[in-house]
């Protein structure tokens, strides 16, 4: 039996992740979004709250099949190092341009972001992989997460409180404040959720998902991997919820409880599509969700530059007040259609579509965006 090249379960898993980020990220309004389309405000863990640890398991999970392969096509790494760094600069100076894009200002340009943070997990867990065996790898995901944990618990700073896990009482907001101060998502409390130290346990979940990937590689029987998968799934679930007694599940700090929790979560997503997807051959309905995995960055890039652009871009009314064009589109055709609630959330519905549509020309031109 061969090793699997592509599975068909991952780009949908990829495609339904983007979708579901598109969703949360272009409601018609933030004032009337529903609670499951919210990030937890600081502790906890909603469904929005797991789009973007999705996304870095199933990277790691897809770098155990393109990794594995290049290594095999080439007698030198050296190809695959400039790739790598490649990827990353592309990564980091798209999610820079995103930021700066429309507001063209370099004196409060926020630094950390979604792709920075992507681009970062990437190049360090390429290095992981690149210079280390299995039990290197496992050695150097613990030491994430542990030493996340020991770091962030024990080391003293100027205005620690008793709770080490609370906002601006924490060593990851003191350290973004002092490197990235005027930079950062939350410049008034000098706080950002993609800061520098909650990168490290990040990485550790691209780990994750690559040991993920490895075992489907495996020859063991398709129904053995499932199983394992759940087991897996259900283990990492557990040992997150009882980390999260000492260290809660808090995204915002990317605390390693949530990493193990999230991993759970995105096992278990991945067992059923594996299932239902590559083993029983349900194929028909995943057709958007692959149209969206293939050509994940140009689904991510472009629609969140189209929603800024539409958000920037000022139309003045008939009475001579001015709006966006969103707003054109939300306060005159949705809403009086479908209400405050409702239009809110046809507003993602739509944009979704949308995208969709962009994206199958692009699929059937074969125009995929690779960095």
């Amino acid at each position: 039996m061969s090793k699997p090249t592509r599975l068909i379960s991952l780009d949908a898993f990829r495609g339904f992740t983007i979708m579901l980020m598109i969703l949360v990220n272009n409601p018609g309004s933030w004032q009337y979004v529903f609670a499951p389309l919210r990030h937890a405000d600081w502790h906890g863990c909603t469904p929005t709250d797991l789009v973007f640890p999705f996304f870095l398991f199933i990277m790691g999970t897809a770098m155990a099949f393109s990794f594995s392969r290049r290594l095999e096509e080439s007698v030198s790494r050296w190809p695959l190092y400039r790739q790598i760094l490649k990827r990353t600069f592309l990564l980091i100076f798209l999610g820079i341009f995103m930021a700066w894009y429309l507001r063209w200002d370099f004196a409060t340009l926020r630094l950390p972001g979604v792709l920075q943070r992507i681009g970062l997990c990437y190049f360090f867990a390429s290095m992981i992989i690149m210079h280390s065996r299995r039990n290197g790898q496992i050695a150097w995901t613990a030491a994430l997460l542990i030493g996340y944990w020991l770091i962030m618990a024990f080391i003293p700073f100027p205005g620690r409180g008793a709770d080490v896990w609370a906002l601006n009482s924490n060593l990851a907001q003191y350290i973004d404040g002092i490197l990235l101060k005027g930079h950062l998502y939350k410049n008034e409390i000098g706080f950002d959720p993609e800061g520098l130290l909650s990168t490290i346990p990040a990485i550790a979940q691209v780990m994750l998902g690559y040991f993920t990937g490895q075992w489907l590689r495996t020859q063991a029987e398709p129904l053995h991997k499932t199983n394992i998968l759940f087991i897996a799934a259900n283990v990492s679930v557990v040992l997150g919820l009882v980390w999260s007694l000492f260290m809660p599940i808090n995204k915002q700090l990317w605390t390693s409880s949530y990493v193990l929790y999230t991993t759970g979560l995105a096992l278990h997503f991945l067992a059923i599509s594996y299932w239902l997807i590559d083993i029983k051959g349900y194929t028909k309905f995943t057709r958007p969700f692959v149209i969206y995995g293939s050509n994940a960055i140009l689904a991510y890039f472009g629609s969140s530059i189209m929603a800024k652009t539409m958000y920037m871009w000022t139309v003045t009314r008939a009475d001579g007040t001015e709006t966006s064009l969103k707003g054109v589109i939300y306060n005159s055709i949705l809403h009086p259609l479908f209400g405050d609630w409702g239009a809110s959330l046809v507003h993602p519905l739509l944009y979704i579509l949308l995208w969709l549509g962009i994206l199958t020309w692009c699929y059937r031109k074969k125009i995929f965006i690779k960095l």
